[in-house]
């Protein structure tokens, strides 16, 4: 196989890159093997590097001021990684011109160039597969099918997860209280939003690796998020709550992407927990919160497990059914978004259990949880919609997407499973990536930054200077 390499000027270099023989009678040596192909990608990648270099080079060997000769005094050599390998590449300084226009001393031009020594779609893959999997899982992965450098190891592979993760922090704007703008007559005259948008968060724990004051290894919350805009994608956050200093800016950037605008009708659902219902605050004006009803009926759910506990040992079954019917009724009179008929029934509830005697072991702990149900729902009578008809008309009553979405981001990537633990900010930064990952937004970022990587018009107009 030979490459030709047309530089310019009549600079052309045509040699030959790999010489193949192999028989056409076996099956498995049809075709390139991988090892093959990462051995031409390989040799590919060293020559074209070394003829761009070159090439730039030379465009840098004239004076901008007196366009005399440039004349080299040293030469040195870096490393340059990239997918296909790690290239030596020659780097020569060049003498000032005696002009004096350009100043004195000599320079090396490709450290213009080569502002990294590392291409820019190296950790654009190390970050993407890396969200995914293990760093050594994705260390294994990229030395399987591409011709990477020998020297790639997690290490390397985490640090250039948190160099991207850092600059996209970097990059998100200013903590504000609200960001409600404008008047409502401004609102008004609004071209129409789009279809609504649905925003669920919820919570969930990680492993922390750092131990409390009593030396005992414990957990931290992540607060994990799904918006879901009509006709448009899906996309994904997730913070550490007690690190991140931008929650609500982190909310609203990921609106912003979506369309946003202040006459637009967006739906939080939570839980109803303060550290999470105060992210989704002061987004719209049309912004609606609504309590989430499966972690309503997971609560009277276990209230109706104590219910049966008590009918099973309690001498008046008559007593512990009308508990259950209450329960029953409580329930009914949330669907239908009647806090107000609600709260007194939970109150007469709580008395009653406090004056039933019984020799039901968890009877103490079934008065505490009617109670603090009782608490949950006051709190929360705010955003307790009727369920009922929200129901009726296709609207969403539960986060139970966002379960979902609490195990896609946290539980499949921090492998509780595997008993691994985290920092927060190592969680944190990989939260970043990984919704970035999830949504299919990494690529975009990294095109953002590097306006001619993924492009396709840009690599065909190097094909055309450079036939293999």
């Amino acid at each position: 196989m030979r490459l030709r390499i047309d530089a310019g000027e009549g600079n052309v270099i045509d040699e030959e890159v790999l010489e193949l023989d192999k028989p056409h009678d076996v099956l498995e040596r049809i075709g390139l093997s991988l090892d093959e192909t990462k051995e031409l990608l390989g040799r590919l990648q060293e020559r074209i590097v070394a003829a761009q270099a070159a090439a730039f080079v030379e465009d840098s060997r004239s004076c901008p001021h007196c366009l005399n000769r440039l004349w080299s005094k040293e030469r040195a050599s870096f490393t340059f990684r990239t997918p296909f390998g790690d290239v030596q590449v020659e780097s020569p300084r060049l003498k000032r011109c005696r002009c004096g226009a350009a100043g004195s001393g000599s320079f090396s031009p490709l450290s213009d160039l080569f502002n990294s020594h590392v291409a820019p779609e190296m950790p654009c893959l190390e970050t993407k597969w890396a969200s995914l999997v293990s760093f050594d899982a994705t260390v294994g992965l990229l030395k399987d099918v591409l011709p990477v450098g020998a020297t790639l190891n997690a290490e390397t592979v985490r640090n250039h997860l948190h160099q991207v993760a850092n600059r996209m922090e970097r990059e998100l704007g200013e903590e504000r209280f609200s960001f409600i703008e404008g008047t409502p007559r401004d609102h008004a005259v609004l071209p129409l939003p789009e279809g609504p948008i649905v925003v669920g968060i919820d919570g969930g724990y990680v492993r922390a690796r750092e131990r409390d004051a009593d030396g005992r290894l414990t957990n931290f919350e992540v607060l994990v998020g799904k918006s879901m805009a009509e006709d448009r994608d899906n996309r994904y956050f997730g913070l550490v709550r007690s690190l991140d200093a931008k929650p609500n800016r982190r909310l609203h950037e990921v609106l912003q992407e979506q369309g946003l605008q202040m006459n637009q009708e967006i739906t939080f659902m939570t839980d109803g927990e303060d550290s999470i219902r105060s992210v989704a605050e002061f987004m719209s004006p049309c912004a609606e919160h609504v309590l989430d009803w499966f972690h309503v009926t997971m609560r009277v759910t276990v209230l109706r497990q104590y219910a049966k506990g008590l009918a099973d040992c309690h001498h008046d079954h008559e007593e512990a059914e009308e508990v259950d019917r209450a329960l029953r009724r409580i329930k009914g009179f949330l669907w239908h978004g009647n806090v107000r008929a609600a709260l007194p029934c939970i109150d007469d509830l709580a008395m009653d259990l406090e004056c039933i005697e019984t020799r039901y072991p968890s009877i103490k702990a079934f008065c505490k949880g009617v109670r603090e149900f009782q608490t949950y729902i006051a709190n929360n009578a705010h955003a307790i919609p009727n369920y009922a008809e929200r129901h009726r008309y296709g609207e969403r009553v539960s986060t139970a997407f966002v379960e979902s979405t609490v195990n896609t981001v946290v539980g499949k990537r921090f492998s509780k499973k595997q008993q691994m633990r985290w920092s927060k900010s190592g969680a944190h930064l990989m939260l970043q990536t990984r919704t970035r990952v999830l949504d299919g937004t990494l690529r975009t970022r990294f095109q953002s930054w590097h306006p001619g990587l993924f492009n396709p018009a840009n690599s065909n107009q190097a094909m055309d200077r450079m036939v293999a």
